[in-house]
Parts: C-alpha cells; sequence; structure tokens
C-alpha cells in the first residue's frame, strides 16, 4: 500500500478557515482512516483570529453581539450529515456575564483557542502547518495537484486540494470613488474609501474640523469610536467630555438612521415554527422556475409573509390582549392570503399600529419626512434613536425578537439560492446586525455634545468648489461643506474589484461571477464553477465574497448556524476526495 501523505491548503486562517478545520476533525473518523494527511494555513495574519479579530487593534473596538450569542461549535440545530461536537461559547469559555459585548481583543483569543482545539481534535497523521504569508496565485491542471504560490517563497505549495476561506476583502475603488479620490489630490482634500476601520489611517481627520461621513452601520460606530474615545475623550454617564481632539462627523447614508439596536433582553416561550412559509419546498420551487427567478418577484414575498408569521406568532402567543382574533382563525387566514388581503385582515386583527410588522416603514423610516433645519432634524432624530433603543429593550416588544430569528431562518434559506444581490444583506444587517445599544447611547451623548450631526436620508455628496459637499432631501436647502470624506463602510466583495491577487488571477483563469461580482460556487459543497457551470474538483471557497454567503464565520446558539453547515457540507467533500484519492493510489 502506498504511505504517500494527502495534502489539503487552506487560504484564511480566520474563523471560517477554523470552523473548516473542525469540521474535519469531527468527520475525519468516519470518512478518512488513510496514512497521513497534510494541512497548510496560510494567512499573514494568527490562526483563529485571522486579520477581523487579531489582537493588534484597539481594545476600544467591540463585537456587535452579546458574548451567550457567539459560538464556533455545532449543535442539534445544525442540519448537517456529520456529527455534532458542541462547545462552549465566548461568555461560558471567558467566564463573562453573558449580556457582555466583549472587546474583539477577547473574540480573538476566542477563536484563537478554539483553532488549538481543533488541531487538537484531529486524528494521528494529520498535521497543521501555518504559513503567515499571502497566497498569489493557485496553478495546476483539474485533474491534477494543484500548486499555490505564496509572496517570498520560490517554490509552490503542493495541493491535492485547496481551499479559498479568505474572509473580508480590499477591493479597488469604483468609478465614483476614483473621482472623489482623484478630486482630493488635485484640492489637497482628505478622501478615505471603504475599509476595515480598524486598518484606517485616521490621522489626517483634524480636531475641530468637519468630516464628512457616508455610511451608518457599524464601520461608522467603529470610526465614531477610535476618534472620540480613541482620542482621550470619556463618557461622564449620558455626558460626553471631549478631549479638543475630535473632529466634528456629520454622517449620513441611504436611509439616514443608523442601523437598529441588538436586541436588550432574552427570549422567553415557545419559538415560531421556522420555517413555515420559506422553507426547503418553497426554495425547491423558485430554483425549478424555467425562467430563472427575480428577488423581489419570487422571492421577497415568501419572505414578508415568513416574518410576519415569525412576529404574530409571538404576538398572539404571549400578549393576546393587544389581539382581537384567536390564534387559530388568524393563522389559518393568514395562511391563505395575498399580501392586499393580508394587510386587510393584520388590521382586523391587530387593532394597533405599532403591533404590526410594516418592513417596508422600517426600511425607509424617513421617507416623506422633511425637516425645517439642521437643528430641529438633530432632536428629530435623537428622539428615533432614543425610541429604537427604548424599543429594543423592552421585552413587551418580543415579536422584534421573533423577527430576528425569522431573519436568520431565511438567511439559512437563501443560501441554497445563491446570489439575491446586495438589498437583502444590507436589510438583514441594518435589521439584525446593529450596534450593540451602549454604542446608540454613546451616539447620543456625541449628538448633544455637537461632536456628530446628522445629515439626513439619500446624502448626496458633491465635489465643488475646492471641497466636498452633502445635502439631504429630508433637510431641503441645507448644504454641509467639509474637507475630508470619509466612506464608512467594508469594500464590496466582488471579484472583479479585489485586489487579492489570487482571486484576480483564479478570475483569468476562468472561475466565474455572480451577476453582483460575487464568486459562483457549488451550493452544495462549496467547488468553484467555471464559465460552462462546472465544478472544480480540487478547488472549493467559502465566505462573503461567494454566492452563497451566510450572515457570519460564527452565530447565535441553536440558530441552526448556516455557516457550519456550509462547513461540514465542504469538510466532508474534502475528506472523501482525499479518501478516494488515497484508495485510488493503493491499487
Amino acid at each position: 500500500m502506498s504511505t504517500s501523505r494527502r495534502t489539503l491548503v487552506i487560504v484564511g486562517a480566520g474563523p471560517r478557515g477554523t470552523g473548516l478545520i473542525e469540521r474535519i476533525a469531527a468527520n475525519a473518523p468516519e470518512l478518512y482512516d488513510s496514512s497521513g494527511l497534510d494541512i497548510h494555513l496560510v494567512d499573514p495574519h494568527p490562526p483563529g483570529a485571522g486579520r477581523i479579530w487579531r489582537a493588534a487593534q484597539s481594545p476600544l473596538l467591540w463585537m456587535n453581539s452579546h458574548a451567550e450569542d457567539v459560538t464556533m461549535f455545532t449543535d442539534e440545530t445544525v442540519v448537517m450529515e456529520g456529527p455534532v461536537r458542541p462547545g462552549p461559547t465566548l461568555h461560558e469559555w471567558a467566564e463573562i456575564d453573558g449580556s457582555t459585548f466583549a472587546d474583539r481583543q477577547l473574540q480573538g483569543s476566542y477563536l484563537r483557542w478554539v483553532h488549538e482545539q481543533a488541531v487538537a481534535a484531529l486524528p494521528p497523521g494529520v498535521t497543521v502547518h501555518h504559513h503567515p504569508q499571502r497566497a498569489l496565485r493557485v496553478s495546476g491542471p483539474r485533474e491534477g495537484r494543484q500548486q499555490v504560490w505564496l509572496e517570498g517563497r520560490p517554490r509552490p505549495l503542493l495541493a491535492d486540494l485547496v481551499v479559498l476561506a479568505l474572509g473580508h476583502l480590499d477591493a479597488e475603488l469604483d468609478a465614483d470613488q476614483r473621482e472623489l479620490a482623484a478630486y482630493a489630490r488635485e484640492h489637497d482634500l482628505v478622501h478615505l474609501p471603504p475599509d476595515f476601520t480598524a486598518d484606517s489611517d485616521l490621522s489626517a481627520l483634524a480636531p475641530g474640523e468637519p468630516v464628512l461621513v457616508r455610511g451608518f452601520g457599524l464601520a461608522f460606530v467603529d470610526l465614531m469610536v477610535l476618534l472620540t474615545e480613541g482620542r482621550g475623550g470619556r463618557y461622564d454617564g449620558d455626558t460626553y467630555v471631549p478631549s479638543g481632539q475630535e473632529p466634528v462627523l456629520y454622517v449620513g447614508s441611504r436611509r439616514g438612521v443608523p442601523y437598529h439596536s441588538k436586541i436588550g433582553y432574552e427570549w422567553s416561550g415557545e419559538r415560531p415554527p421556522l420555517p413555515r412559509f420559506f422553507g426547503p419546498a418553497e426554495v425547491d420551487a423558485v430554483l425549478a422556475r424555467p425562467d430563472g427567478f427575480d428577488f423581489r418577484r419570487d422571492v421577497w414575498p415568501l419572505i414578508e409573509k415568513e416574518l410576519g408569521f415569525a412576529h404574530y406568532h409571538r404576538l398572539f402567543g404571549v400578549h393576546p390582549e393587544r389581539t382581537s382574533m384567536a390564534w387559530p382563525d388568524f393563522e389559518e387566514k393568514y395562511a391563505a392570503c395575498e399580501p392586499a388581503e393580508r394587510e386587510i385582515l393584520v388590521a382586523s386583527a391587530v387593532p394597533d399600529p405599532a403591533d404590526r410588522l410594516d418592513l417596508a416603514a422600517l426600511d425607509h423610516p424617513l421617507a416623506g419626512v422633511t425637516y425645517a433645519s439642521q437643528e430641529e432634524f438633530q432632536d428629530g432624530l435623537r428622539a428615533y434613536v432614543e425610541g429604537d433603543l427604548s424599543r429594543r429593550h423592552d421585552p413587551s416588544n418580543s415579536p422584534d425578537l421573533a423577527v430576528f430569528l425569522g431573519l436568520l431562518s431565511v438567511y439559512g434559506q437563501l443560501i441554497r439560492l445563491g446570489d439575491v444581490g446586495p438589498w437583502w444583506h444590507g436589510f438583514f444587517s441594518y435589521l439584525a446586525s446593529g450596534p450593540p445599544g451602549p454604542r446608540l447611547r454613546q451616539l447620543l451623548a456625541l449628538s448633544r455634545a455637537g461632536i456628530v450631526r446628522f445629515v439626513g436620508a439619500d446624502m448626496a455628496v458633491a465635489a465643488e468648489d475646492g471641497v466636498f459637499r452633502a445635502s439631504s432631501a429630508t433637510v431641503p436647502g441645507v448644504t454641509v461643506e467639509a474637507r475630508a470624506l470619509v466612506e464608512a463602510r467594508l469594500p464590496e466583495p466582488t471579484v472583479g474589484r479585489t485586489v487579492d491577487p489570487l482571486l484576480r488571477d483564479l478570475h483569468a483563469d476562468g472561475a466565474v461571477e455572480s451577476p453582483e461580482g460575487l464568486l459562483r460556487v457549488d451550493r452544495t459543497d462549496g467547488r468553484l464553477l467555471d464559465r460552462s457551470g462546472q465544478p472544480h474538483p480540487r478547488r472549493f471557497a467559502l465566505g462573503p465574497y461567494t454566492d452563497v454567503r451566510t450572515p457570519g464565520a460564527f452565530t447565535r446558539p441553536r440558530t441552526g448556524g448556516p455557516a457550519f453547515r456550509q462547513n461540514d457540507a465542504t469538510a466532508r467533500a474534502l475528506l472523501a476526495f482525499l479518501r478516494d484519492l488515497a484508495c485510488r493510489a493503493s491499487v
């Protein structure tokens, strides 16, 4: 029998690469008992933590999830073929209060520990090697060993299989950003393009100077922290005490409001039985459409109905006094209703409009709203944020948490549809992946102190007369001028504009993009697809730059863990391929 060792290269040693190793360890006893396996991890950043969760970043930066809602381990809710291997959540491992919003350095320590546990759980004969370098290129025939070329290394790593687990990518500027950057160079202005905020050089943002900020999500929150507490400011209760080193941030976005606060109470009682109206059968029907599917026409109505079901199941079950119909009657009619009829049903069964789910209003909270002055808008948006904080921390509004569970269920189903466009991911993040409540309280304090100023919805930025100018229809006729503009968001994860040399080379070599620019992969196991739709037998990819991206590489316990399900399927495909390869070699 041949004693040749097989080789797997995983490019990316962050939480996704770590999760894949954990699943390899879990499935190897069943699927791979050959003579040995070398796993090469390629990443310039530390294994486990990777770039995003590395120790070398400000301790002021937090996670946006409670510590009890963060796990890297599977449970019985994950639908997969491999075995469940339970383990501690972040709060159990760190022995901290479950409601803590841990800093990213602590999460990085947890991820490093998970990585060490996953490596230790690998069978004898499986060895992991870390290469703290960037991967530049993958070459090799479809039916033969692959060559993975590393920065600063004259000879490639030889691999039977290659998995890309690259995480978030840097990107070239798009046309609009290139124009703004060129204008900034020409007029000695500051333009900071989309980036992971911890990596941005913020030193050019001068104290006391106005800075336009386009983006009101988590990247903005990080920016806000680094330019205030990060420059010596502090909070005295609900009051911000400035250091004098802060710029003045004028922030706006498409919606003009920050992402919704994380929910600040625990679930109790029965969970909504999900999926109900958007499950495997409905996804099968969408995929079976001979002319393909349109997200808005064919998918979104099912999602609306699913989220509404989660909301009303909780409202009727826990707060029946706020309804005027028995749940069995409502559920039967709700199931049979078309959208227009559903609105009439809900209006008749739920007397208070505040108890009804209006997804359009949630997505466009400032639609049609105008203010007479900037000061009036500052007061109005502070009241909006205070209302959001109050609602998201009041268990009498627990249908909101049911909708959150519905969003997680929907995301798990959408993976099978591939690329559904950028709107859904943004909407999900806005509702389900917003900042911790304490961060929004800090935002209010900064607003009262005049350090943060709100611009409005559909913020427009013009480069003219040697400056940047921002305006919004929310406050008609008002324009803000500044010599600095920050694009507060992550780069779009598109293959065509990535600066990652490996992905650019793969794209040139035949790997294909989805309509939205994501890397197309097989939905069952993550194999790269070529232009004819055929999966590459030896190349795989997992992560946010693929068209089967998930909400994150780790997740909340007992919510199905779509990324865990993907990791398991890919790990089993890898092990089965390597097993069969070893069997052929021994003949």
